[in-house]
This record gives C-alpha cells, sequence and structure tokens, in this order.
C-alpha cells in the first residue's frame, strides 16, 4: 500500500531546511513534525485557513464563534466532553482566531498522545454545531464583544484598523459586531465550517517527545473522513488597502481614561513581500527596542513626556502593519507625534549608524531564539508560518535580519513609513458631565 504522506513538492528541500519533517498527504494536508525527546509532552496544533478575512462582510464574527462552537461537540462528543478529557489527563487546550487563521492546540504528556487526538480531530472534522448551543454561545461571544469595548487598548485597535483598512476584513473586528451576529443561523456556519475545515486548508504540526512514524499513524488514523465541502463562498473578494495619501486623524473620547493613547500606522507589506517585513521589524527594534532606542530616550528618559512607548511590524497575509504606540499625558499629544515624525524623517534621510543596526539585528535574533524553546512555540511557529506562507520561511528569519543593510532601512522606510501619510488615532477621556 502506498504511503499516503508525501514530502512536499513546494520546495523539495523543505523539510532540510527546518529541524523539522514537513510531510504533505495527497488530499493536501500537511504535517509538521518535531521530536523532541528530552520533554515528555506533544503539543498538537492544528492550523486552519479561514479566519475573518474568509467571512462575508455581513457575516463579520462568523470565524471567531465557530472557534467557540467547535467545542461544542459532534455525534460522538457531548458538549464539554473534550475539555473534560483532557484536564482529565492533566492536559491543557485552547484555540484562537485571527483574521488571517483559527488554530486549535492540545498540550498533554507524551503517553496521552494517541488517546487525544482522536477527540480534536472529532472536533475539527466533525463539529455539529447545535442549534441550542448556538443561541447559547452566542449570548458568551456578545459578552466577549463588551469586554473588548471596555479595554482602552483593544478600541483604539480596532479604531486603527477601521480607518487603516476601511475596505478590507482587516479592518473589521475578528470578534464581529452585535447586530451581525444577531442574524447569524447555525447552517451559515456550518457552511462556513464545511467549505474551509478541509484537508487541503489544515496544517497539523505535532512537536515533542513522539516519534515522526507514530505521529504519522494517529493523523492517519484519526484525520480522515472529512464531510463533503459545502458552498458558503468561493469568491471573497481580495482588495488591497488604499495607498495611504495623507495624515488620517481620529480621536476617541473614552470613559474613565487615566492616560492617553496615541497610535500610529501604516500599511507593510503582506506574505508576498517578507524580505520588506523583516526590515521593518529591524526599524521597529531600532526606533524602541530598550532604553537607549532614540524613541524611548528622548521621549521617555529626557523629556519624560510618554510613561511607555513601542513599535512593531505585524506580518498578515494581504498587507501588513506598522504602529508606533505611545502612553502618554494628553498635554503632549502633538509633541510626541511630531517628534516621532521627525525620527522617521531621520531615517529617510540619514543612513543608520552600522553600529546601531548591528544592536537591534542582535536584539532580534535573540528575541528569535528565546521564542523557539519549547514545544508549544515551534508549534505555533510552524503552523503560522506555513498557514500564511511556507513553514521553511520561519527559520529563515536569523539569516533574512543578519543581511540588512544600512541601505535597506533607509529604502524601506522611504517605502513605507511616509511622514505625510499615516493614520493617526488617538483616546482620551471624555468630558465628566
Amino acid at each position: 500500500m502506498s504511503d499516503p504522506f508525501r514530502t512536499s513538492t513546494a520546495d523539495p528541500q523543505l523539510s532540510s531546511r527546518l529541524p523539522a519533517n514537513i510531510y504533505q498527504r495527497a488530499d493536501g494536508l500537511t504535517l509538521i513534525h518535531q521530536e523532541i525527546e528530552a520533554v515528555p509532552v506533544v503539543v498538537t496544533d492544528i492550523w486552519v485557513d479561514a479566519g475573518a478575512r474568509h467571512e462575508y462582510p455581513e457575516d463579520s464574527g462568523l470565524a471567531h464563534f465557530l472557534e467557540h462552537m467547535i467545542f461544542k461537540g459532534t455525534d460522538r462528543l457531548s458538549p464539554g466532553a473534550f475539555d473534560c478529557a483532557i484536564e482529565g489527563r492533566g492536559g491543557a487546550t485552547n484555540a484562537a482566531t485571527s483574521h488571517d487563521y483559527a488554530h486549535f492546540y492540545i498540550t498533554t504528556a507524551d503517553r496521552d498522545f494517541e488517546a487525544t487526538l482522536p477527540d480534536l480531530c472529532d472536533l475539527l472534522l466533525r463539529a455539529k454545531i447545535p442549534d441550542d448551543e448556538f443561541e447559547l454561545e452566542r449570548e458568551v461571544v456578545y459578552e466577549e464583544i463588551a469586554q473588548y469595548r471596555d479595554n482602552p487598548d483593544d478600541c483604539l485597535f480596532a479604531a486603527t484598523m477601521a480607518s487603516l483598512y476601511p475596505a478590507s476584513a482587516y479592518g473589521r473586528p475578528v470578534l464581529g459586531t452585535r447586530d451581525r451576529l444577531e442574524s447569524l443561523t447555525p447552517e451559515t456556519m456550518r457552511q462556513f465550517h464545511r467549505q474551509y475545515y478541509q484537508p487541503h486548508n489544515m496544517t497539523v504540526t505535532i512537536v515533542g517527545n513522539v516519534s515522526f512514524d507514530r505521529a504519522r499513524d494517529a493523523l492517519e488514523r484519526h484525520c480522515t473522513d472529512f464531510r463533503p465541502p459545502a458552498s458558503y463562498r468561493d469568491d471573497r473578494p481580495v482588495s488591497a488597502p488604499p495607498r495611504q495619501t495623507q495624515i488620517c486623524r481620529d480621536i476617541l473620547e473614552l470613559p474613565n481614561l487615566e492616560l492617553a493613547r496615541l497610535n500610529l500606522a501604516w500599511h507593510g507589506p503582506g506574505v508576498e513581500n517578507l524580505r520588506d517585513g523583516y526590515v521593518l521589524d529591524a526599524i521597529a527594534m531600532i526606533l524602541s527596542g530598550g532604553r537607549s532606542s532614540p524613541l524611548v530616550r528622548e521621549l521617555r528618559e529626557q523629556r519624560q513626556w510618554v510613561q511607555a512607548i513601542g513599535s512593531y511590524f505585524s506580518l498578515q497575509q494581504d498587507s501588513g502593519l506598522f504602529s508606533i504606540s505611545a502612553w502618554l499625558d494628553a498635554t503632549y499629544l502633538q509633541n510626541v507625534e511630531e517628534a516621532i515624525v521627525a525620527r522617521l524623517a531621520e531615517l529617510h534621510d540619514t543612513a543608520i549608524a552600522p553600529a546601531v543596526l548591528e544592536r537591534a539585528k542582535r536584539q532580534l535574533c535573540n528575541d528569535f531564539v528565546f521564542s523557539t524553546e519549547t514545544p508549544s512555540q515551534l508549534a505555533g511557529l510552524y503552523g503560522y508560518y506555513h498557514t500564511l506562507d511556507r513553514a521553511d520561511r520561519a527559520f529563515d528569519y536569523p539569516r533574512e535580519i543578519a543581511t540588512i543593510s544600512p541601505e535597506e532601512i533607509t529604502t524601506v522606510a522611504r517605502r513605507y513609513l511616509a511622514t505625510d501619510a499615516y493614520t493617526a488615532t488617538i483616546a482620551i477621556c471624555e468630558p465628566a458631565t
């Protein structure tokens, strides 16, 4: 009998570039496996290319709501039975949904791997989505949305994304909105599930004290018999965000806000241009990665205009996000924004000092090493990269960072971080009534 798994044809050297095996089944399901004998645990993390960007606008929140409903059982598992089974063995389970993906993971003792994988596969492949549980869980999601709105930083992020991506799924909240969820039906969710929870859309990462043969054999026994796909949608428009041509400024007034918030944001590259994303990581580290970085040194240590300031690049499938955020007294909002823009102008006009760039590169490479220490971190890293692009790109990161030049810093800063075209989102305390 032929082996149902084969080495991925996308790149014959794929698995040799990672400390992991990457195999693809004939139906498209990908297994990424790394054996770590030193730890007596196994992490199984199943990634699905079915995030909020796959929804119709009128179904906003569907992918995240489905994450909740996955745990409401199958014909074989009653609601709550999966959690009880995992916790009863001393394991842990959780899930998450973003714009680009959903993933579901369990951590168990290595001896419990075969006993727990069947239930996880059953949930993902054959979720029942019962009507009565659907109505009960909708109230839970409403409460989650309310809690999100009570967090000023979450509100600030949502407003930034809505302004930066007005015509894209990235501009809609992953949790959705109450009015959209009110009209959602169990049948629509079942169609979404059967459309996207299919083998070609799944990456299974298994990391820990389990051999490849053992992991593959268990997966082949239990991650099969997918339901026939439904037709939720197959024509999702993917529209690039409009190019920023001016400064867009939104001001939120929030209750009981002790410190104002300032968030400046720019469109970045998607997975089609990861190299520029790596350079933006370096720029973020140069600007605010530690007390000696210019934004921290000037605005927090010397002028004491901000309590905290940081910058980051977040990779997304279609369009990444570069952001600089500060907590500060509202008195200094204009001063801080002008100082940030001035620092970006310096990056445009003056080559970064080699010593400064080398320090940022060391910090990024060290952070990468620290983020790959545990089985759960590795499983997440592999699944994330393979869902967005290819798993082998994950371990390209240190090499790519190490080869960034001062000239690239200037070029990429000019390409993405315009000083006269960005989104500024500000949160201040609402006036007392």
